[in-house]
């Protein structure tokens, strides 16, 4: 009961959930914000441990004063939440900070993988892939091969493991490793990825996941039973999918894939000693792979965030989620105009809180923009740095535009049709915003000709009112927040 209430409290403790903005009909409500796969709020909890940090702020990497020693230690103990929340609580792997989400550490990975194993020049990335987790394997990691998904378009399910174990024989000694996501950031569909572990160890290959869009909502650990087959051998994630914006990108990575190799970046804090005719590396994890001064607050926020939602328990949060998404998709489902993406049957394959979809005849720019300045919806549209999945998932409804794909304007025409709507969920996440939603859609539903004329559609595909318009200004400005806050403190 303790931490049910505790779960409670927890959801109504995010900056900005009682944001308010005037809207295109003269209302003024605050917004539902159903974006947090692609960032979500942020944990006040968690920043007023890093404000409390900043009290004692310092540069880490000395032992000199007291403000450096409180830094270190800060600065170790947030490394260590980042362990224990995929349950390494051993020497084998350490944790890295880098950059501000998890592309960092995945184009280091990349690199530093493909320098490991030069000989075997494939890797097998999945179909559902973020660019994140696709873009830096194409880049540095020699061919890449795309693992196909379960079932057929528009209905695409995991990936599919038969196919994959063909891969894996028929490319035999040749493939360093396989990079994938745990969970989709376009359909939220979840893949096996301590099974697909078994069958990459088998075949001496490495498996990197990109858990970015699942660890904030489903327990994921290294090992799901305890054995080192079924162990991943890097978990990469981004804190601002994680309840800390402004925070930095994490990869928790076997120690021995780092090991007797340059780190992938030099500079100070990761070297023993600099002369003028050269520099030895420092054998001291994580510094070594850590160069220059590190992102020391927001790193100290995350470790909380990961600390309160260990403390809770994430099957606790994984379920309650789950009671919502599966509202959201029930509901969509019974519209007749709604086409939702990926296979629904959550018994079939599991998915986390994230939906997209298309409304029949509508674009899905106007729909983002009708649900957001008629009422107050906060949703993503467009391919969501996913093309090929998304293109992928489009398909059968592309190829039945009336478009002559040969004629010179074809690009142009087929741009509007070739996104979706994202709807999705986060640990603040309530009935109220799922039916907030379902207003909007049946309200454009029931008008489409009336909305249609408000809004004029730009060369990219967005959709801008023709009689109502917000400066982003009058919301907010830097330069007189700065002024408030000048004000405030008598300067």
């Amino acid at each position: 009961m303790q931490n049910l209430t505790l779960l409670d409290r927890l959801r109504k403790d995010f900056t900005g959930l009682d944001t308010r903005y005037h809207l295109a009909d003269g209302r003024e409500t605050h917004r539902y914000y159903l974006d947090s796969a692609a960032s979500t709020l942020t944990l006040n909890c968690a920043r007023q441990v890093a404000d409390e940090f900043l009290q004692h702020y310092a540069n880490t990497h000395s032992q000199a004063h007291f403000s450096a020693r409180i830094a270190n230690r800060a600065y170790d103990w947030a490394h260590q939440q980042a362990l224990n929340f995929v349950g390494s609580h051993h020497a084998k792997y350490i944790a890295c900070f880098a950059g501000s989400g998890s592309t960092a550490p995945l184009n280091r990975l990349a690199r530093l993988l493909a320098a490991r194993r030069p000989e075997r020049d494939i890797t097998l990335v999945s179909l559902m892939e973020h660019h994140a987790n696709d873009l830096p394997h194409r880049r540095h990691a020699g061919q890449v091969i795309h693992i196909p998904l379960m079932g057929k378009a528009p209905a695409l399910g995991a990936i599919d493991l038969a196919a994959l174990e063909g891969l894996l024989e028929h490319y035999r000694d040749r493939v360093n490793y396989i990079a994938l996501s745990a969970a989709s950031n376009v359909t939220g569909i979840v893949n096996p990825i301590h099974e697909i572990a078994a069958l990459a160890h088998a075949h001496n290959t490495w498996i990197i996941v990109d858990a970015s869009q699942s660890i904030a909502h489903a327990p994921l650990k290294l090992t799901d039973n305890g054995t080192v087959e079924r162990e991943l051998d890097v978990v990469a994630f981004s804190g601002h999918k994680l309840y800390t914006p402004g925070s930095p990108g994490v990869m928790v990575v076997r120690r021995d894939l780092l090991e007797d190799q340059e780190p992938d970046e030099l500079g100070g804090g990761m070297v023993d000693d600099v002369s003028l005719s050269g520099y030895q590396v420092s054998q001291h994890f994580p510094d070594r792979e850590e160069a220059g001064t590190p992102n020391i607050p927001g790193a100290v926020q995350l470790g909380a965030v990961l600390n309160v939602l260990q403390r809770i328990g994430m099957q606790r949060i994984h379920a309650s989620e789950q009671r919502l998404l599966r509202r959201l998709l029930a509901e969509l489902s019974a519209i007749p105009q709604v086409r939702i993406y990926g296979d629904p049957d959550l018994e079939r394959t599991p998915r986390l809180g994230v939906v997209s979809f298309n409304l029949a005849g509508l674009e899905h720019g106007l729909v983002a923009a009708v649900l957001n300045d008629y009422h107050n919806v906060a949703v993503r549209n467009g391919c969501f740095c996913a093309h090929p999945y998304v293109r992928e998932l489009l398909k059968p409804e592309l190829w039945e535009l009336d478009i002559d794909f040969d004629t010179d304007n074809a690009e142009a025409l087929i741009k509007p049709w070739q996104g979706m709507v994202r709807a999705s969920l986060g640990l603040y996440s309530t009935d109220d915003d799922i039916k907030a939603l379902l207003n909007g859609i049946d309200d454009l539903l029931a008008k489409p000709d009336h909305y249609r004329i408000q809004y004029q559609a730009d060369r990219d595909g967005n959709f801008h009112h023709r009689n109502f318009a917000v400066s982003t200004e009058t919301l907010f400005n830097p330069e007189t927040a700065l002024d408030r806050a000048l004000a405030h403190s008598g300067i």
